[in-house]
């Protein structure tokens, strides 16, 4: 198996965790990095794995979170988001979970089938890895394409 991996950097987003016991119950935020390691076991015709030229898709599903409130689709104050969405003081983003872990799990989700559907399943993601600051991160990690 052959990887290789594309980091976007720096974006910044608020979120949540309206279950937790403790201040991250509040709104906060974090400059958030997103690491994607892309394998196969057999390059294209350029040598690559991954041609990180054509991952346009990537950017644009980022960009959705970029100053954005993220919030668990679960959150008991929901139609407060959505109320502050429609006046258009927030940028809401609705997820399974706003964990590090909830995000890395929801992002292999979404981009893996893109990636397989994109390069014939030649290359497949097999690991994301988000970084809610310098010193967190959390990662989910295939071993194999599905």
């Amino acid at each position: 198996m052959i990887t290789c991996k594309k980091i976007y950097t720096d974006i910044p987003f608020a979120h949540r965790q309206p279950l937790h016991d403790g201040h991250c119950a509040q709104i906060h935020g974090h400059n958030w990095n997103f690491e994607f390691e892309f394998a196969c076991n057999k390059v294209d015709e350029n040598g690559f794995v991954m041609d990180f030229g054509k991952l346009k898709f990537v950017k644009d599903i980022l960009n959705e979170f970029d100053h954005a409130f993220v919030v668990p689709i679960y959150d008991v104050e929901m139609e407060r988001w959505k109320e502050l969405n429609r006046e258009n003081l927030v940028n809401l983003v609705v997820v399974p979970d706003v964990s590090a872990e909830g995000l890395a799990e929801f992002l292999m989700k979404k981009v893996y089938s893109l990636v397989v559907d994109k390069t014939g399943a030649r290359c497949w993601v097999s690991k994301v890895t988000v970084h809610e600051d310098s010193k967190n991160s959390a990662s989910v990690t295939i071993r194999e394409g599905m």
